[in-house]
């Protein structure tokens, strides 16, 4: 056996903090690819981005591709195979993939039971088993609305809200929110007068006149998309202006950035949500728990907000009981 002697002091120091404070390891870096169904500066889009980074920035190189589905719904199969390419390319260790567009365009056809990538998707308004989720290599969170809950928020806003219409866009995610309507609507505390599906900003426009002399109240999602009389789809700021501009009571959102854009209250939920529990699932599987160990779940957190630029103008004075634990906005 061969002695080492040490003579220098600093040596010694060095040895005895290395033997005290043993070095962390760090857990290795992943590359991780997330294809979002709609554009970047879609704020759904945006805020499930912001859950994700709070989970991964950390440990991983994540690569964000947008299929802008939303804007040009016609354009997303070939942004989808852009998307495979760019999977190819990179290699990644794990894939987030957000919204309904991206399950039927981009993972059915190139992801599922087809490569052993762990797949998660999030905000995903259709049943799993509509696309054959889980699957080998496929999990992820399913993004469903507030309805109820909003509905009954409103009503302590506004007590003569009894009966309840939905405008949305004639989308996936606009028919998946027809179904869980459809599903839950014997548990809302307002009746359901009327369910609405829009193609385009002129039959929105129709729809909102004549619901000012049939509902109390409509309930909105995600409109954004909708094409103006030449054929141009619209932001969804814009869209949303135009239902509030057409009807004159009160609008419950399903989002945080419809309140923040006029529509009187909601509890939301949050994209936030979607990414971050997206990315703590793929975190587990890359780090080596088998996808079939790590179940299917849905969204549960809400938050109630209020728009008080629009209370104010609908002439409401709330009990101030009401207000108790809700975030009050403004207008943008």
């Amino acid at each position: 056996m061969k002695t080492y002697t040490i003579n220098s002091p600093v040596t010694v120091i060095l040895l005895c903090i290395s033997f005290l404070y043993p070095a962390t390891v760090l857990p290795a870096g992943f590359n991780v690819l997330v294809v979002m169904s709609y554009e970047q500066d879609n704020p759904w889009c945006q805020e499930i981005k912001k859950g994700i980074d709070s989970v991964l920035s950390g440990n991983s190189e994540i690569t964000y591709f947008y299929m802008d589905t939303k804007i040009n719904r016609e354009g997303g199969e070939k942004k989808a195979s852009e998307a495979y390419a760019l999977y190819q390319k990179i290699q990644p260790d794990g894939v987030i993939t957000a919204d309904d567009n991206a399950q039927q365009m981009f993972v059915l056809p190139y992801l599922k039971n087809k490569v052993k990538t762990p797949v998660m998707f999030s905000g995903v308004n259709a049943d799993a088993e509509k696309y054959g989720y889980p699957a080998s290599n496929v999990s992820g969170i399913l993004e469903r609305g507030h309805i109820r809950e909003s509905i009954a928020f409103a009503k302590q806003l506004v007590p003569s809200i009894n009966t309840i219409a939905f405008v949305v866009s004639d989308s996936p995610s606009g028919r998946a929110l027809l179904k869980q309507v459809n599903a839950e609507s014997d548990t809302f505390p307002a009746k359901v007068d009327s369910f609405n599906l829009a193609t385009d900003t002129d039959q929105l426009v129709s729809y909102s006149q004549a619901l000012n002399n049939q509902s109390d109240a409509v309930y909105t999602d995600s409109l954004v998309g909708l094409k103006d009389k030449n054929g141009i789809p619209q932001s969804h700021k814009d869209v949303l202006n135009l239902l509030l501009t057409t009807y004159d009571k009160p609008v419950i959102g399903a989002n945080q950035y419809h309140v923040e854009q006029g529509a009187l209250c909601s509890v939301i939920k949050t994209g936030q949500e979607q990414g971050e529990t997206a990315a703590e699932m793929l975190l587990k599987a890359m780090q080596g728990t088998p996808v079939g160990e790590i179940p299917i779940t849905r969204n549960y957190k809400g938050k109630r907000v209020i728009n008080a630029t629009t209370m104010k103008s609908l002439g409401i004075i709330p009990r101030p009981v009401v207000l108790l634990g809700a975030e009050l906005l403004k207008t943008e």
